[in-house]
């Protein structure tokens, strides 16, 4: 009875962190004075030789008012563009990704890591799915 228990426990976390769209926090230890970085909850599909646009967004914490350095790595077989881009404070929170994928790119699933470093305070990252379809 406690091995079954342990494991519907152990699928249960599992399946809460796998469906999360959110980094941890970075910035700030207080929850107002952090961010974190939001991407997409579902892997968006890309047939092969196109390109879609995909958003990724700070959601900052009430008191935290910093540039944040996003870096964006893209799994081999996709390109993103940009690689780089700087959130201003001032600015919309909002980053578009071009997503391209090559006309002979493999089918399947492609993950894309997201990086945000503040001016100061500690990074977070997060990752996200895409996936590469026939046309």
């Amino acid at each position: 009875m406690k091995t079954a228990i342990t494991i519907v426990m152990t699928l249960a976390v599992a399946a809460v962190l796998g469906c999360q769209s959110t980094s941890p926090r970075g910035g700030g230890m207080a929850q107002d004075e952090g961010f974190k970085i939001i991407v997409p909850t579902t892997a968006p599909e890309i047939k092969q030789g196109e390109v879609q646009t995909v958003a990724v967004s700070l959601q900052r914490g009430e008191l935290f008012k910093r540039d944040v350095k996003l870096e964006i790595k893209p799994s081999k077989g996709i390109s993103v563009d940009p690689l780089k881009a700087v959130v201003k404070a001032s600015d919309k929170p909002d980053v578009q990704l071009r997503i391209t994928a090559a006309k002979n790119a493999a089918l399947g699933e492609y993950r894309v890591y997201v990086k945000g470093t503040p001016e100061t305070g500690e990074p977070t990252s997060v990752e996200f799915t895409v996936k590469v379809v026939a046309p």
